[in-house]
């Protein structure tokens, strides 16, 4: 075994400081003692090793470690911002209302606001929690209930639960379709018997059924009094050819001290006067044959509603033969004693309710504040222009006129139409006897025929030549032409600047002589005009009416495919 010593220690400025470095001796410095080593065999070499803490694993541990530390920071930085974000999200003036506030303004912005749309509810409650608390503890938000072939019974319920004790808006429509007509009875049953507890708080009921023993079975089912029952509908689809027989009972146990608007179509009741008390909107339709109302009927219950303000009879077959109708009035100067006074009716429609019946009604009462008559499929109105004319020589503000499909003396209508000075809207319909003596009468002055007329329709009518309705629409122009606006502009200069001067000097000189009434009292500029389907009036001049009227309609008649006829 070998021997070997550390060399002598020097100091670090021998290798510095250059003079010291030659004053400097080893033999100043002691040796070191000697280091043993073993001497092992040849296959035994050292091997040198790098440190632990410089290792391979160490290190990617120690990433590992850096890596969740971070992660955890960016998790709490998350947490921090998100709180951050709620707490400033809490200081918005919204965010603190109170919840009876927000309700109310859940209230106005899903129910007041027009149409009411069904995802709106919804959509509300997915901003937050605290919104969804809120809407789910306002009632209002959930009374409009609906139970049809797409909202099941089991969200009907929901809303049922939700709405509490608020009056309720309740719908059960099922339709036509074949599909439904097979278990349209066991639904109807089943939404019956899930309203009938809560019919004490039913605000408005309107059922929509395939045919009368659907109607029958609901109605049947549900005899609970209806206190605050408000609106009623009752629409049945096919009723011609069901021979189905009219049982005899009470709606709704006869109790509907509220009711103020009816609408029936096909269904029989037996017409109990109970139910039809103290109406404001009464509308019948689709009575056939034996199950139509007789006048005497109608006009009792007329009676019983004075206040009533739109009335509305709309297809009604076999009603001038009925045995119980009152002896048909043919002389037009008979007077009617006991007529009743309707002071507040303003909306009456007569649509193929049969010209006899029609007129029996309409001149057993008075209608001082009519301002909507729609008048469709009466074959000869002339004894209905009568009674108008009648009723107009006393008051008659009516604003809106509307004849369909019937034939008439144009000269009473040309009467009736000079008494009616508060006209607006006037619309004819495949009316074959609007010529040019109606656009006469309305084109000349002194006095006025209707002068606020504003929107007139000739749908479908054939009859008047195109000189008399231009002559009508220049009659409506103000008298001065460069006091109104023309609606076509051509691109082409009208005069020169001289001429121009000139026109409005003469124009200048025209309105200091001409005395201020005389234009005050021009009438209204017409506004709207529809000659849909008339084949006699041609491009051009569709194009001359768009100069002078804001708004024309000229949709040509088309075949059975939805072709145009005429080129």
């Amino acid at each position: 075994m070998s021997t070997s010593s550390y060399p002598a220690r020097i100091p670090a400025s021998t290798f510095t400081n250059p003079t010291r470095r030659r004053k400097s001796s080893l033999k100043n410095y002691a040796t070191l003692p000697p280091l043993k080593t073993r001497v092992s065999n040849a296959d035994d070499v050292y091997i040198p090793r790098t440190p632990t803490f410089m290792s391979i694993a160490y290190l990617r541990e120690a990433l590992s470690s850096i890596d969740i530390k971070m992660s955890a920071l960016v998790k709490e930085r998350a947490e921090l911002e998100l709180k951050l974000e709620t707490a400033v999200r809490l200081q918005s003036p919204v965010l603190r209302l109170p919840s009876e506030l927000l309700s109310s303004i859940f209230t106005i912005g899903v129910l007041e606001m027009g149409d009411e749309d069904p995802v709106m509810v919804p959509t509300l409650m997915l901003v937050c929690r605290y919104w969804a608390e809120v809407a789910l503890n306002t009632p209002v938000l959930w009374a409009k209930i609906s139970v049809s072939p797409h909202n099941s019974l089991e969200k009907a319920r929901r809303r049922l639960i939700r709405s509490k004790s608020c009056p309720l808006d309740i719908t059960v429509n099922f339709g036509p379709r074949n599909e439904y007509i097979q278990s349209v009875n066991e639904h109807i049953m089943h939404a019956m018997d899930l309203f009938r507890p809560a019919m004490w708080r039913t605000k408005s009921f309107s059922l929509t059924v395939p045919n009368r023993p659907h109607a029958y079975t609901a109605l049947l089912r549900c005899q609970e009094d209806a206190p605050m029952l408000e609106s009623l509908t009752i629409q049945v689809y096919h009723s011609i050819d069901d021979h189905c027989s009219n049982p005899r009972f009470s709606l709704f146990n006869g109790c509907t001290p509220k009711l103020r608007s009816c609408s029936l179509t096909s269904f029989n009741f037996g017409w109990d006067l109970k139910l039809m008390t103290s109406l404001r909107v009464l509308k019948l339709g689709g009575y056939f044959n034996s199950f139509t109302p007789s006048v005497t009927i109608m006009l009792d219950v007329l009676r019983q509603c004075p206040e009533l303000e739109e009335f509305a009879l709309r297809n009604m077959n076999n009603v001038d033969s009925h045995p119980c109708s009152p002896a048909r009035i043919d002389d037009f100067d008979m007077p009617v004693t006991n007529k009743i006074h309707l002071s507040r009716l303003k909306k009456m429609s007569f649509y193929y309710s049969g010209i006899l019946y029609t007129r029996e009604l309409m001149s057993h009462i008075s209608f001082p504040s009519l301002e909507t008559l729609d008048l469709g499929y009466l074959e000869n109105a002339t004894s209905l222009l009568h009674l108008l004319y009648a009723q107009a020589l006393t008051r008659l503000p009516l604003k809106y006129l509307r004849i369909e499909t019937c034939v008439f003396n144009e000269m009473k209508l040309v009467n009736l139409l000079r008494k009616l000075s508060s006209l607006v809207t006037l619309e004819f319909v495949d009316v074959e006897d609007v010529s040019h003596v109606l656009l006469k009468a309305l084109s000349l002055p002194q006095p006025w025929t209707c002068p606020h007329l504003e929107y007139v329709t000739f749908d479908g009518c054939m009859s008047f030549a195109w000189d008399s309705l231009r002559a009508f629409v220049e009659s409506r122009l103000p008298a001065d032409p460069h006091a109104y606006k023309r609606y076509h502009h051509s691109t082409a200069p009208k005069m020169s600047s001289a001429s121009a001067a000139a026109a409005d000097y003469v124009r200048m000189k025209t309105l200091q002589e001409r005395p201020h009434a005389a234009l005050l009292a021009g009438p209204q500029r017409i506004q709207m005009i529809d000659v849909t389907r008339c084949n006699q009036i041609s491009k051009e001049m569709v194009q001359w009416l768009r100069m002078y009227v804001a708004s024309v309609k000229c949709e040509s008649a088309k075949g059975v495919w939805g072709e145009p006829t005429m080129p």
